[in-house]
């Protein structure tokens, strides 16, 4: 694909950077927003855990399962198109989500939205990495991943906020209402400010890659949904399997267009790079520990404290104040001077801060929030470093021609990731919580999320030593830096 010019002045550099943030934070505040309105949803609507479960992961499951075809579509058809129309579908269908008069309906808008979502947002990465030179995409890239972290973990805290509120007595409707005003300045934004670009429209959509890899991770993304309500019964497991299955054939599929000089639909050459690899894992491992961490948090606070929606919303807040602060000082200071060490530092202070909230709940006799404030704290400031730099690192590998690809890839991975997060910590936190054991529940969930980041630190050693090519190499006195190469603008 041909690739724009990069002139975007710095001053448009930055609205551009706001407005692809406010359509990604929309995703992901409606991805955790609704966890905290399960009791005025069942009030309301008279539903079971199993059609609350539905809510909150029925729309994980469409998003997930459109994601790589909603990035192919932006190559295809201009990444300005699907992203406006995949805007104003996500809009009109919070409008909906927030009408509806009865918990099938409600569903039905969900899958509808995350149908949306699915053609959205895997075009903000490509328009920032399409329209921004290297050294202002690095910049904007150490502000997008510390405000996507800091967004997974503001949905409860606005939602129970909201709920709490009760503006006109609409209680949970409240929560998709929110994406109306939302979404409709946002949407005035891009139309302003995203470039046009006309697509390549000689490239073919590989549908029946499409059909392989949306089957495939719905396979996956169902049993999630209903695994943890169901007992974990065999069909689960039969279900997971498929979609190992479905994957692997999806994977031998692209490789037969390569082979076949058809465009496939997500460029095999992507896995050929370690830095893109390593980060997808990262990603999945730190979206799935930080959205199932704060969703189990919260039902330990309303479950096991008798917190509110909104008091058992603002116990995220230490934690997304300190990702902020992380981020901050990851983007702007330790990611060019540190490189992959960055990565290893934020996920250690992040196994201190889980390790502090772990010992701090020994004993939850009068137990104030206070108790859950320096460890959550700690621990955000950790993620907020990790996240600032795995995101720059995972498009630092992508050429201009992957980018569509690439940023299908890397939203499935970030949703389908915290699918699989809510569903480990929920199961894990419900074998204690079920019999009367909730505090046990959290804190076993804690030493869960202690072994995801070990996980991640023992993949850490297999990142570049800089994220992009572009940014020089942390002093190494072994190793001296090669001669960075002059970059066209």
């Amino acid at each position: 694909m041909s690739v724009p010019e990069k002139k975007t002045s710095p001053r448009a550099v930055w609205w551009l950077l706001a407005t692809v943030l406010v359509v990604e934070l929309m995703d992901l505040l409606d991805s955790t927003i609704v966890n905290v309105a399960g009791p005025s949803l069942e009030r309301s609507l008279g539903t079971s855990p199993v059609g609350l479960q539905w809510v909150i992961g029925g729309y994980a499951l469409t998003l997930g399962a459109g994601l790589v075809l909603g990035g192919r579509l932006g190559d295809r058809y201009g990444r300005r198109p699907m992203f406006l129309c995949g805007l104003v579908a996500f809009t009109v269908a919070s409008l909906l989500c927030a009408v509806a008069p009865s918990v099938g309906l409600l569903i039905t808008f969900r899958l509808f939205q995350g149908v949306a979502g699915a053609m959205m947002l895997p075009q903000g990465l490509g328009i920032l990495r399409d329209n921004l030179a290297p050294r202002e995409l690095t910049k904007a890239l150490a502000v997008f991943g510390p405000v996507l972290g800091l967004g997974g973990v503001l949905g409860p805290v606005l939602g129970g906020a909201l709920v709490d509120w009760d503006l006109f007595g609409l209680g949970w409707r409240l929560v998709f209402l929110i994406n109306v005003p939302v979404g409709l300045a946002a949407l005035a934004l891009a139309w302003r400010l995203v470039p046009r670009d006309s697509g390549i429209r000689t490239l073919r959509v590989d549908v029946v890659g499409a059909v392989l890899v949306a089957v495939a991770s719905a396979l996956l993304v169902l049993p999630l949904n209903e695994g943890q309500a169901s007992g974990w019964p065999l069909w689960t497991w039969l279900s997971l399997s498929a979609a190992a299955i479905g994957y692997a054939g999806f994977a031998l599929w692209q490789r037969r267009a390569v082979r076949r000089n058809r465009a496939p639909l997500v460029t095999p050459s992507l896995f050929g790079k370690s830095a893109f690899t390593v980060g997808l894992i990262a990603v999945a491992l730190f979206f799935g520990g930080l959205i199932g961490t704060q969703l189990v948090l919260t039902f330990f606070l309303q479950l096991g404290q008798g917190f509110t929606a909104g008091q058992a919303g603002l116990g995220n807040l230490p934690v997304a104040l300190g990702t902020a602060v992380g981020g901050t000082i990851s983007g702007g200071l330790l990611a060019a001077k540190l490189g992959r060490r960055v990565l290893q530092a934020g996920a250690i202070l992040q196994f201190a801060g889980v390790a502090w909230l772990w010992f701090a709940l020994a004993d939850t006799t009068g137990f104030t929030i206070w108790q859950i404030v320096p460890g959550g704290t700690v621990a955000g400031i950790g993620a907020g470093i990790v996240i600032a730099a795995v995101f720059n690192t995972v498009l630092g590998a992508v050429d201009d021609d992957e980018v569509g690809s690439a940023s299908g890839v890397l939203s499935a991975v970030q949703a389908i990731g915290g699918s699989v997060g809510v569903a480990v910590f929920s199961t894990v936190f419900f074998a204690g919580a079920l019999v009367g054991r909730v505090t046990e529940g959290f804190r076993e969930a804690l030493v869960v999320q202690a072994i995801v980041i070990a996980l991640f630190l023992l993949i850490s050693p297999l990142f570049p030593r800089r994220a992009r090519p572009d940014e020089p190499v942390p002093a190494d006195p072994h190793h001296p830096a090669p001669q960075q190469p002059s970059i066209a603008s």
